[in-house]
Formats: C-alpha cells, structure tokens, sequence
C-alpha cells in the first residue's frame, strides 16, 4: 500500500519560509516523479512543484519559481518543498503525489502548467498558512 504523508505546514509571516515534508512508503521515490500540489479555499487545485525520476528534472509553476524548491532524499524516501519568500496567494492546503510528472497546455491562453491527472497516489494534505 503507497502512503504519502505531509508534514511541516503551519502558520507564517509574509515573507518568511517553511519546508514541508512528504514521506513516502510502498513506492519508491526513485522511481516515480513526485509533486507538489496546492487548493486554496474556493480555487481550483494548482500543481506547484514536481520533480521527475531518472533525470531528476524539475518543473515549477510560475507562481513559485525562484521562491520554493523540490528537493528528494533518496536514502529516506522523502520529499521536500522549501517555501521561502511566502506571500498570503499562498496560503492553501498542500498535498504531496506520486506519479509522472506533465504539464499541459491551457487551451484558453497557451500556459503551461502541471497536472495532477497523471498522479497516482496523494497524500492527506497539510494547511499553511500565511499572515500579512
């Protein structure tokens, strides 16, 4: 049985950071992409981070990029999310997901962004939280 589960969410300040965790059994993390996902009260579910097996390729969504960063410890089946720079558009509930990492193409205004049609297993979520 995959279980994936978060940790590390919580209340922060504008602009500080937090790092979540997501630990992974029944699937190893070398062999599988795995992503980051957030849905905020009201909006629709967002992929945030993913970073695939083999060459280890990551992809962000441009709301995040150069402000968080996927990271994997092999060794310990786990996967990390730094989150710096946190800004209240942030806040959300965050699910962790195993699966292949893809980004699709809005048919609406040509924006790339990564799906969560090609993940098979998620975590329970875990809430964060940001203060302005």
């Amino acid at each position: 049985e995959v279980q994936l589960v978060e940790s590390g969410g919580g209340l922060v300040q504008t602009g500080g950071s937090l790092r979540l965790s997501c630990v992974a059994s029944g699937v190893n993390i070398e062999d599988t992409g795995m992503g980051w996902f957030r849905q905020a009260p009201g909006k629709g579910r967002e992929g945030i981070a993913c970073i695939q097996s083999g060459p280890g390729t990551t992809y962000y969504a441009d709301s995040v990029k150069g402000r968080f960063t996927i990271s994997s410890d092999n060794a310990k089946n786990i996967v990390y999310l730094q989150m710096n720079n946190l800004k209240p558009e942030d806040a959300a509930e965050y699910y962790c997901a195993a699966g292949l990492c893809r980004r699709v193409k809005s048919i609406y205004d040509n924006t790339w962004s990564l799906t969560g049609a090609t993940m098979s297993y998620w975590g329970e979520g875990i809430r964060v939280t940001v203060s302005s």
